[in-house]
């Protein structure tokens, strides 16, 4: 894959095995999560959903290991009992847990031109969390003042992402001027957990 490449492609699942070896298995997940989140309403199980909580706070070590595998379990009879357009959904769900990869399938619907748009979804999501991964930036101890912190850290709890301007602002005025940092703040997205500035403010890999 080349870099105009990723910057372009609509193809999670070429995405994903170019950042195998390159990223922590944290962003894997968060992605996948993020994935499922799009498809929230078709996860009627509350095990489904519950699974997907479960991993987003496994990330940051707030789960046991007996907690997600709880979960994960339960996530799996949920997917053995659904049916129809959610059956899909259901296991890519149980997913998050199990095979971080696994949804790049976009199990949205059965429908091809469903599938398609899931497809152009995650890749934008994929360069959310990932940024652009030819070009990594270096968080610059100055930028990362106790406003700044402090605003990455309700952002992340909150999914407070309607806030992403003002984190670019306070960047900017402790030295920033990176353009993709503070484009990235000011674009229109959209944002999920894991997004690599948030993550980069936070220190989070």
């Amino acid at each position: 894959m080349t870099e105009a490449e990723w910057l372009a492609v609509a193809e999670p699942r070429k995405m994903l095995e170019y950042l195998i070896g390159r990223v922590s298995v944290r962003k894997q997940r968060l992605f996948a999560c993020a994935c499922c989140r799009r498809i929230w309403h078709l996860l009627a199980d509350p095990r489904s959903r519950h699974a997907v909580e479960t991993a987003e706070r496994f990330v940051d070590g707030d789960v046991t290991t007996g907690e997600i595998e709880a979960a994960m379990t339960a996530a799996d009879d949920a997917a053995d009992d659904a049916h129809g357009p959610g059956s899909e959904a259901a296991e890519a769900a149980a997913d998050v847990i199990a095979d971080v990869r696994g949804c790049a399938i976009a199990a949205a619907s059965a429908g091809d031109q469903q599938r398609r748009v899931e497809r152009f979804a995650q890749s934008v999501l994929l360069r959310d969390i990932f940024g652009n991964a030819f070009r990594p930036v270096t968080f610059s101890p100055d930028w990362l003042t106790p406003t700044a912190v402090d605003l990455a850290e309700v952002i992340y709890e909150d999914r407070a992402f309607d806030r992403l301007p003002i984190l670019a602002d306070a960047l900017q005025d402790a030295g920033c001027e990176d353009a993709d940092v503070l484009g990235h703040c000011r674009s229109d997205g959209p944002h999920v957990r894991g997004c690599w500035v948030v993550d980069g403010v936070l220190g989070k890999g």
